[in-house]
């Protein structure tokens, strides 16, 4: 894995050990950034939100790409342990890495942000997640959740428009849009 643009652009990223993390791939990532900057325009000065981190890839490569600040969410330990290096390694500053369940930070405090990437267990239920990240989301935030190609897509929250999904092998990103003054329940 490496950061694929940017002020950052070819940096290694080291991958967490075992089976606990699926890194999205430098192709995924990129048609990623492309479909985030094709819906909002550049990425400069935004804030950014990377839930369920892993690496930290796609939170590393919205800093190097010109977000102003990052916030990496992770709780495995192996995965902290790769994030935090990564973190160091590539050197920008903006990155705040929170190591705690995602759930919590989300059931705390909002913060808006500009872009929010989710990345939750495949075998998982992103409904509730997505429900608790709607606060975060500053007017007009693009969403985007990984889920497995196989399974059914996201169901998005009141005041989240569903947008567009893109195949990437077994993974497929969908995005969504804050609606302007959108309602948070």
């Amino acid at each position: 894995m490496r950061i694929i643009a940017g002020t950052a652009r070819g940096r290694r990223l080291l991958a967490p050990q075992g089976r606990g993390t699926r890194p999205t791939s430098d192709r995924a990532r990129e048609g990623l950034f492309s479909t985030l900057e094709s819906l909002r325009g550049p990425l400069a000065g935004a804030r950014a939100l990377d839930l369920y981190a892993g690496s930290g890839a796609v939170g590393l490569e919205a800093l190097s790409r010109g977000a102003a600040a990052v916030t990496l969410v992770e709780s495995g330990r192996l995965a902290l342990t790769a994030l935090r290096r990564n973190v160091a390694d590539v050197g920008l500053p903006g990155a705040e890495v929170r190591a705690e369940p995602v759930e919590r930070l989300l059931a705390g405090p909002a913060t808006p942000y500009d872009v929010v990437f989710l990345d939750p267990p495949y075998d998982s239920d992103a409904t509730e997640v997505l429900r608790l990240v709607v606060p975060w989301l500053a007017d007009e935030a693009v969403v985007a959740v990984e889920r497995a190609t196989r399974g059914a897509p996201p169901v998005w929250p009141v005041g989240v428009e569903p947008l567009r999904g893109r195949r990437y092998g077994e993974g497929t990103l969908w995005y969504g849009r804050r609606a302007l003054g959108g309602e948070t329940t």
